[in-house]
């Protein structure tokens, strides 16, 4: 009887490692329903820990969902995440657009050595390397001249040919008429 006792214990003390180790690797996923279909993000808080608790907070209550791609430069990259002047149902301001955040605090720069490549997640921000808030750019191709200057915060694992099929801009600033949106944001876990 002590033997099987031992032998439970022992059971029970590994599955609960087991089961530590696994929900320790669980990956946060971000996916944003587009007009063409689901694009999933594998977030990186390994990398940026405060900026991707800050994009799964936004997400989680919603604010980014019809939040529109207000920059969007073809062989570039795609911008959204103007919480506050570029939600297209409700505040939509076509002229401030790009140019807000959200009710968050700005956040001190999380700069890595992840390349920024096809498919990269990057935060947007101003001149100041940390001013980053609630905006986040999708790479069409590579960009080795951002690496080292934006935070990453995610990789697109699924559905890169739904943003390839986002609406480009016109101009130097890639500013897009009539732009199209992130229908909804969740955060799950893989």
């Amino acid at each position: 009887m002590k033997l099987f006792h031992i032998a439970l214990a022992g059971f029970l003390s590994l599955a609960a490692f087991a089961g530590s180790a696994l929900s320790a690797s669980a990956e946060d996923l971000l996916t944003i329903q587009l007009k063409d279909g689901p694009v999933v993000i594998q977030l990186m808080p390994e990398v940026a820990p405060k900026h991707v608790a800050q994009i799964e907070a936004l997400a989680k209550k919603g604010a980014y969902d019809n939040v529109v791609f207000h920059r969007v430069i073809d062989g570039f990259m795609a911008q959204t995440g103007d919480v506050q002047y570029g939600n297209a149902t409700k505040g939509f301001d076509p002229n401030k657009a790009g140019t807000g955040g959200s009710d968050l605090p700005n956040l001190p720069a999380e700069f890595s050595k992840v390349p920024f490549q096809r498919g990269t997640v990057g935060m947007a921000r101003a001149q100041d390397p940390n001013s980053a808030n609630s905006q986040f750019f999708i790479m069409f191709a590579d960009g080795d001249f951002l690496n080292g200057q934006y935070t990453v915060v995610g990789k697109v694992i699924s559905g890169m040919e739904f943003v390839d099929k986002i609406k480009r801009g016109e101009g130097q600033n890639g500013e897009v008429s009539k732009p199209d949106r992130m229908i909804k944001v969740t955060v799950t876990k893989k």
